[in-house]
């Protein structure tokens, strides 16, 4: 995974802007959804045609994430990307970003080996997947935002590849429909420490939080055990 920080200077800059550091890590589960973004075989198997090595190094923080937000009572989406769907190809992006469109409608066609999630990823049917046909999640076939509103989630916590196109866009989009939104600096991947960076950092700034797996582990698991102790 990417080992960087964000730099001092820079959270010194968040604190003053907004009087905290990080104001969404005491959120409540039963209110939160993890979206995990694109880990499909396309961008994290071995050989992908949109290959992200650092997204293997991630599988096991997005894993924990998935079961400890399940076991708080929260709410796990998995988002597959697609260049068409239903609604139709993504003319502009097939025609002007990518020499050979032909093989990203293949290899992200429904159903096809690209497509699907990669094998380590910890679906479970309690879970929910949905289908986006362009960089952020909320844009698709499938009516992220409307699922959200329905489930009463109010903090969206995301994880995936790429940090810097898909799982940008989708929590600035999650930020624009006013959730608190978080991106979990050490469940996100990238092509380069530096891309991941430059997103961490701006996204503090101005969209969000960003927090550790640990972080969000240990505050669900402390979640659970004050409820515990107050139910008793």
């Amino acid at each position: 995974m990417h080992h960087v920080e964000i730099p001092e200077e820079h959270l010194a800059r968040v604190v003053r802007r907004r009087g905290t550091l990080h104001p969404f890590a005491a959120f409540a589960p039963a209110t939160a959804a993890l979206v995990v973004v694109d880990m499909q075989n396309a961008f994290v198997a071995p050989g992908g045609l949109a290959e992200v090595p650092q997204a293997r190094a991630i599988v096991a923080n997005i894993n924990r994430l998935a079961g400890a937000l399940r076991a708080a009572g929260g709410l796990v989406v998995w988002v597959r990307g697609h260049v068409e769907s239903e609604r139709g190809p993504w003319a502009l992006y097939l025609k002007s970003f990518e020499a050979k469109p032909g093989a990203w409608t293949a290899t992200l066609k429904r159903g096809a080996d690209g497509w699907k999630f990669w094998h380590e990823m910890d679906v479970q049917p309690e879970d929910v997947v949905v289908h986006k046909d362009r960089y952020s999640a909320f844009y698709g076939p499938d009516d992220l935002n409307g699922l959200l509103r329905r489930r009463g989630i109010a903090t969206v916590v995301v994880a995936g590849t790429l940090t810097n196109s898909c799982c940008e866009s989708t929590a600035r989009d999650a930020m624009n429909h006013d959730y608190q939104t978080i991106m979990v600096m050490d469940a996100n991947a990238c092509r380069s420490d530096a891309d991941h960076l430059a997103t961490m950092s701006t996204f503090i700034m101005s969209f969000g939080d960003v927090l550790a797996t640990d972080a969000i582990v240990q505050h669900l698991a402390q979640y659970r055990r004050n409820a515990t102790a107050s139910a008793a």
